[in-house]
């Protein structure tokens, strides 16, 4: 029996609307709404198979109403009559089901069915799923009814594997747009490494870029400390987490991290050992552990809290992605604990470079001339001659006045007080003056910027950095350049402090000069404040230029504030 004109046009017009759905669950809702249509069934259904094709993983229906499912109970997993469309998926018509062989009759609670018609739903020549009608009314199930089933069953198989294909395509798009954007921040975390940025402000960053990436409410980063963890950095909904210490053998995170294993946990009540409000997060249901490892040495634990709005469990594309994120921070970790650590060699080297200076200073100057005053006088002792002991005191006063002298020097060296009384400029011009010596001249042009002429003092480290290069500087073009001529400038240029000095002696090698607090000191000086510094040097003489950046000035609420 052919389908009738007006219901073959109604099916054609169904069918392209289906394979132009994108939404696998609303094709399956139309296609047991347009089967029920086209057949005059009571009751329809579709089942869609397991992965094993052996029995029904899902059950949808139409016809029976929330109070008749809740009646029939268990949804049925494919026996009797319905799975025989299992077992040989071809079309199935039959007047009365309670005939059929393989009939095993209805539940309790079930509503009686006579009339049964089922098709089969294959895709790409495989069974995915099989429509089931029953109850036709007025009758039985026709042959018309049968081709009409299986034309929506065949559009239903181009609908569902279009949208199972758009489906798959949109979540690649995503987990290669969320690739990318991991990309992008392990970039921005690699350069803000790269550019010697500080711990904290990496570990920030790599906090908040994490969260944003895997959709956590929460993301946390501990460092080990001893046989504790503790909060270093953390971003989204944490209440005063920075700081807070977690036991390494008593907490899941501790686990592990010596286990050096991420660990999704998708019941944090019942896995953590210790709660996550122990570390300022609350209500947390769902979270993801990552061990931050650096070269086998277990750093620290990266913890996320509740995946999106409903608190999802992470999936493994949110651990590999926080797994970069925890190499990011152990990289991060490593280098700035490696820089510290050559910084602190670097500088108790430097110190005892210093203090064998000062030692030969003291020893070749001050000691030399105590010990000729010493040998002077008890000459004077040993001689009966009042004229010639007047004379020696006249000289050791004035040995000693010099020594005096020597040693105030050396102490303004060490740490000029006027630096501390009267501010930079008072300290940089008595520092030039002590410094022309013999035919030496000295040029200088001290064109201090408002900030370090105020008088407040609120800039003790640059001030202390100025007056450190000019005096370093001078040192050296005393002792190394014989020069003849020395030309200091301080001034401002482009919010920046630029303090050049350039003399006309003979260079020196300055890849060489790296010893004591020399250039070196002047270096991590200049860098510590963000700055720059360049050396010259040649035939001509050589130019100290460095280019410090002021502070941003505080705003009239701020100074307000610190005043208070």
């Amino acid at each position: 029996m052919p389908i009738e004109p007006d219901k073959l046009l109604r099916l054609l017009d169904v069918g392209r609307s289906l394979v132009t759905e994108l939404d696998a669950e609303a094709v399956l809702q139309r296609i047991l709404a347009e089967a029920r249509e086209a057949t005059g069934a009571k009751y329809v259904a579709l089942g869609v198979l397991n992965e094993r094709r052996t029995e029904l993983e899902r059950f949808l229906t139409l016809g029976i109403d929330d109070a008749g499912r809740a009646a029939i109970g268990d949804l049925p997993r494919g026996r009797g009559v319905l799975g025989v469309l299992i077992q040989d998926p071809r079309p199935l018509r039959l007047a009365h089901v309670g005939d059929h062989p393989q009939s095993y009759g209805f539940p309790s609670g079930h509503p009686v069915m006579e009339s049964f018609l089922g098709v089969p739903i294959m895709i790409r020549g495989e069974a995915w799923g099989n429509l089931y009608l029953t109850d036709k009314q007025g009758g039985e199930f026709t042959e018309a009814d049968q081709t009409a089933a299986m034309v929506l069953a065949d559009f239903a198989a181009t609908a569902i594997d279009n949208a199972r294909t758009y489906e798959r395509s949109e979540q690649r798009r995503l987990e290669l747009e969320q690739v990318v954007q991991g990309l992008e921040a392990a970039r921005d975390i690699a350069d803000a490494i790269g550019g010697a940025s500080e711990l904290p402000r990496i570990l920030e960053l790599v906090v908040k870029r994490g969260r944003a990436l895997v959709e956590a409410r929460s993301v946390l980063i501990m460092l080990r400390e001893g046989d504790e963890l503790v909060v270093v950095a953390a971003a989204g909904h944490v209440h005063d987490a920075v700081g807070r210490r977690l036991p390494l053998e008593r907490s899941t995170s501790g686990q592990v991290l010596e286990r050096r294993r991420p660990e999704r946990i998708n019941d944090v009540a019942s896995r953590l050992r210790v709660g996550p409000d122990a570390l300022g997060v609350s209500e947390a249901r769902t979270a993801l552990l990552v061990p931050i490892v650096y070269h086998n040495a277990a750093l620290g634990v990266l913890g996320a809290f509740d995946r999106g709005p409903d608190a999802q469990p992470f999936t493994a594309t949110d651990e590999q992605l926080l797994r970069t994120f925890a190499a990011s921070a152990a990289n991060a970790v490593a280098i700035s604990r490696s820089v510290e650590a050559d910084r602190l060699r670097s500088t108790i080297a430097a110190a005892d470079t210093e203090r064998a200076r000062w030692a030969r200073e003291l020893h070749d100057q001050t000691l030399q001339a105590l010990a000729g005053l010493r040998v002077g006088l008890a000459g004077a002792l040993r001689r009966d001659d009042p004229a010639f002991y007047t004379k020696a005191t006249r000289q050791a006063i004035e040995d000693i006045e010099l020594e005096i002298a020597n040693l105030r020097a050396i102490i303004a060296d060490l740490r000029p007080s006027l630096l501390d009384d009267v501010g930079l400029r008072a300290a940089l011009e008595a520092l030039i003056d002590r410094r022309r010596e013999g035919a030496l001249t000295i040029d200088a042009d001290v064109s201090l910027p408002e900030q370090l002429s105020d008088g407040s003092r609120a800039h003790r480290d640059l001030e202390t950095t100025v007056y450190r290069l000019v005096q370093e500087s001078l040192t050296n073009i005393v002792k190394h350049a014989d020069a003849s001529r020395v030309t200091v400038s301080v001034t401002e240029e482009d919010a920046a402090v630029v303090v050049e000095v350039r003399d006309d002696g003979r260079g020196f090698d300055t890849a060489e000069s790296t010893a004591g607090f020399g250039v070196a000191g002047m270096r991590e000086r200049v860098f510590l404040l963000g700055g720059t510094l360049t050396i010259t040097s040649g035939d001509d003489g050589t130019c100290v230029t460095a280019r410090i950046p002021l502070p941003a000035p505080a705003s009239a609420a701020g100074v307000r504030q610190a005043a208070s």
